[in-house]
């Protein structure tokens, strides 16, 4: 049985501590998890590129602050990712934008999947080890309800849809990223804006 309060205490990353562990790796020629290979360094520097963009040009919704104020009690957000991953790369950044302007009522920790393989177990889409994957915790750090991610249900359909079409995954991750620069976090912040409704 996992013990989310001991992996949120011991193992979890403030979010400016995950940003700053990724970009010392890759200044080392590094990323996180095992694969130091060209390919991952590649994506590990283009994430660290979209981090600051998503960080810099997010706007949270009116109707996500609305809620995020009407929240009764206190939460805890635990985030799996990695930093060579390109969908948490546009999603981690928006979460921690919600978690700071929840004011004290989400403390968000970030642990990277491949250092907690149990827990990713615990939480698989399509028996598959996807992220970002996130938990959400109760005051006690119990967990509260099913995972979120490890993207938008519209974008995951399509990159469903995609594969079908190609298995090369540098034109999906083309795609992909395309579709996250048009949508400018919407879809992400509509999703996290119900599942916080379902809090109160």
């Amino acid at each position: 049985m996992l013990n989310y309060q001991q992996i949120f205490d011991e193992q979890g990353f403030d979010y400016s501590t995950y940003f700053q562990t990724i970009q010392q790796l890759l200044a080392a020629g590094k990323t996180t998890g095992t694969d130091h290979s060209e390919a991952m360094l590649h994506y590990t520097k283009m994430n660290v590129q979209r981090m600051s963009r998503v960080e810099k040009t997010t706007v949270l919704n009116p109707d996500l602050l609305t809620v995020l104020k009407s929240l009764k009690g206190t939460y805890s957000f635990l985030v799996i990712t990695e930093g060579w991953c390109g969908d948490a790369a546009q999603i981690v950044p928006v979460i921690h934008k919600i978690a700071e302007a929840a004011q004290g009522k989400i403390n968000l920790k970030l642990v990277l999947r491949d250092e907690n393989l149990p827990l990713i177990d615990a939480h698989l889409t399509n028996a598959g080890r996807s992220i970002p994957v996130l938990l959400v915790l109760d005051e006690h750090k119990n967990l509260l309800m099913p995972k979120w991610g490890p993207r938008p249900a519209v974008i995951q359909n399509l990159v469903v849809e995609w594969k079908k079409e190609t298995s090369d995954m540098a034109v999906i991750a083309e795609k992909l990223h395309a579709w996250y620069a048009k949508d400018k976090t919407q879809a992400i912040q509509q999703e996290l804006t119900a599942l916080l409704r379902t809090l109160n």
